[in-house]
């Protein structure tokens, strides 16, 4: 039996989710060794060429016309601004408070996915993210207790957060047109064009970077950029912008039980207590209100009847 739509866009949407919490273990190795914007460009180039070979098997060419500004704009912002941008805050200030202040990506989302695509904000989405938000900042506010936070570093997760939001909702209409692996593609290709400047630092720091550095580089090319971006672009073309960022408040759960497993690092009470409200509120934000039929079918009409939320 084949999976249903619905199903597949979860399943992508729980990859996704997975592998962009990994990247997180994964940069702390890489970025001891590369600078934040050699890190971001040789992430962007491992993860055009490993699309670029999809393409190719795949024989899918240049996205359609009506695409390419969706397309360009938030392979500048997501792919490009965000990544470099959030690896030079992340120097500045403790992992909770750069969790804490990029989380508030997915509300900048649900508000300009309603103001320019028109989404929808049932109170089940409006609830799971006020859940989630409280998680979030409960995970920050327990792993922040160390004072090594700056103004810099705040502003600088905040401008991520910004390119996040900006980078989602405008790769969201240009999915109309386009298949999720053109979109991006072309956008980890504009990304890397966008970080260009940084090849130099690039081939200085790969020089002198360890080889687990090297390593932890070229995965964040390949699973959370090149495959988590796919399944991501997958996963929106068949739901909201709104409903797609509500679920990435899975991920400081995730990192804390991936850092616990892999870093050794045992998180607080406080922590783990952050980490459940993250994923209670997901589950909210993701679930649908049953609606019952009118039970005076005999005088409804089919085009009466309310469609079931989506």
């Amino acid at each position: 039996m084949n999976a249903s739509p619905s199903r597949l866009a979860a399943g992508a949407a729980t990859v996704t989710v997975v592998l962009w919490a990994s990247a997180f273990v994964s940069i702390r190795s890489a970025g001891a060794a590369y600078a934040p914007g050699a890190l971001a460009l040789g992430r962007l180039l491992a993860g055009a060429l490993t699309l670029g070979a999809i393409c190719l098997v795949r024989r899918e060419g240049l996205p359609p016309r009506s695409a390419w500004r969706g397309t360009a704009i938030s392979g500048v912002l997501w792919f490009g601004v965000y990544m470099g941008v959030l690896n030079w805050g992340e120097r500045q200030v403790d992992a909770g408070t750069a969790a804490l202040v990029v989380n508030i990506g997915p509300v900048l989302i649900a508000l300009l996915g309603s103001r320019l695509l028109g989404d929808a904000m049932p109170p089940r989405l409006l609830a799971g993210m006020a859940v989630s938000f409280a998680g979030a900042a409960t995970v920050g506010l327990s792993m922040s207790g160390d004072g090594g936070s700056s103004v810099l570093g705040v502003v600088l997760c905040l401008l991520a957060a910004m390119a996040y939001a900006a980078g989602v909702v405008a790769q969201k209409p240009a999915l109309g047109s386009a298949s999720p692996l053109q979109v991006t593609t072309w956008g980890c290709l504009v990304g890397a064009l966008t970080c260009l400047p940084f090849a130099g630092q690039l081939v200085r720091d790969a020089a002198h970077a360890p080889v687990s550095a090297t390593l932890n580089m070229l995965y964040l090319g390949v699973f959370p950029t090149a495959l988590a971006f796919t399944t991501w672009a997958y996963a929106l073309a068949r739901t909201t912008a709104s409903r797609m960022g509500a679920t990435t408040y899975a991920v400081p759960a995730l990192v804390v039980l991936m850092s616990w497993l892999f870093l050794g690092e045992v998180p607080g009470l406080l922590t783990l207590a952050g980490g459940v409200l993250c994923l209670a509120g997901v589950a909210v934000s993701r679930s649908r209100s049953r609606r019952t039929a009118p039970v005076t079918a005999a005088t409804t009409t089919p085009e009466q009847v309310p469609a079931a939320e989506s």
